[in-house]
């Protein structure tokens, strides 16, 4: 089977090396440039490609007519997704003859759309997981091939759900291909009236309302903690940035029970208190700019 490849970030360069460790031919693999003022904390899958021996280029612009030629001319089997940021054009995906595949990182139909990872821990979901699915002109959309759940853990960062979400799609996409290669895939519903659809975000959605619950707020500290851009609020006109924390003991609670919503320094540490009366302990804060302070200061 001759397959070309849309990838990029951990799940791009974990599944590029299934691939390979399954025979596939990969004949092409398409990647973007890195975002000049993004911190590149995944692995490049243009680095796998160079050590894998394959074959690449840069895509940034799926619509490219240089792009189309380049897939024509690579003449694949199939054509494969994973975590490539761009919707891929359904006279792309029908350059490939056995079908165009996706893997997304949710259990489909819930949390379709961008940044599903960091959606789900921000929603407080205590399940999400990885998909394998047919690419249509609408976005994760098409049938089921096969899909592995993972927990997510009241503690648990979008990095570390992240990380299970990457073991999850390297096992699906394992145990998939052998079908994929005799041309005959499972075809599992994927009714999305059942499901759930999220846009993208950006790094000014971390900003913090003290106003809200305990748990909304911890759950957006968690979903957004480096290395994702961050919860933060104002301190004194500069934006300080939570890098890390937990959900406070009954006693602080107690001790901030008479004070209104914001943060406050109390034996040594930073705790904020929420609108519901809920407490979060800061455990580690920097100014924007700055490395990581631990424990944090007034």
């Amino acid at each position: 089977m001759r397959a070309v490849v849309f990838a990029y970030s951990n799940v791009g360069d974990r599944c590029l090396r299934v691939l390979k460790a399954r025979g596939v031919d990969v004949v092409l693999v398409a990647t973007h440039t890195d975002h000049p003022g993004e911190t590149l904390w995944f692995r490049r899958v243009a680095d796998t490609a160079d050590e894998l021996g394959l074959p690449w280029i840069y895509a940034d612009d799926p619509k490219s007519p240089a792009l189309a030629q380049a897939v024509a001319d690579a003449r694949p089997d199939v054509i494969f997704a994973f975590y490539y940021r761009s919707m891929i054009p359904v006279s792309l995906l029908a350059l490939a003859p056995q079908g165009a595949y996706n893997l997304h990182g949710s259990l489909l139909p819930h949390f379709r759309g961008r940044a599903p990872t960091n959606w789900a821990v921000l929603v407080g979901a205590t399940e999400t997981g990885a998909t394998l699915h047919e690419m249509v002109a609408q976005p994760d959309a098409g049938f089921i091939v096969d899909q592995q759940a993972v927990p997510i853990l009241p503690d648990d960062t979008a990095e570390q759900v992240f990380d299970k979400v990457c073991v999850a799609a390297e096992q699906v996409l394992w145990r998939s291909l052998p079908a994929l290669l005799a041309g005959t895939p499972p075809r599992l519903p994927n009714d999305l009236a059942a499901g759930s659809y999220f846009g993208g975000r950006k790094p000014a959605d971390g900003r913090i309302a003290w106003t809200r619950p305990a748990a909304e707020v911890y759950n957006l500290i968690r979903a957004v903690a480096p290395p994702y851009p961050g919860a933060f609020t104002e301190v004194d006109g500069q934006r300080l940035i939570i890098a890390k924390a937990r959900r406070a003991h009954a006693d602080i609670e107690n001790a901030l029970a008479d004070h209104a919503t914001g943060l406050y320094h109390l034996n040594g540490q930073l705790y904020a208190r929420c609108g519901d009366g809920g407490a979060i302990h800061l455990q580690e804060t920097h100014v924007q700019g700055t490395l990581p302070i631990s424990p944090a200061k007034d």
